[in-house]
């Protein structure tokens, strides 16, 4: 999220796409802006993907299964 409660998700993007044996992990946003400044932001720090997270439970479940789905069912990852 972007908006984490001790340290902004933006300095934890930039901080784990910084690392070398960090960088490679895909990195998801989710998170309730909206905000196109805060999209290109998240893309521009190397986020693999920003989803604005709904409000609605049953919404937000289909999201996350959709997300899981994506990266453990579709994507083919680097070897650890």
């Amino acid at each position: 999220d972007l908006n984490l409660p001790r340290k902004d998700g933006r300095q934890v993007l930039a901080q784990i796409k910084s690392d070398e044996h960090l960088k490679r992990i895909p990195v998801v946003v989710l998170t309730t802006s909206k905000a196109e400044n805060d999209i290109l932001e998240a893309y521009g720090l190397h986020a693999n993907c920003y989803v604005i997270k709904p409000v609605d439970f049953d919404q937000f479940s289909h999201v996350v299964n959709a997300i899981e789905n994506f990266w453990f069912a579709v994507v083919a990852l680097p070897p650890a």
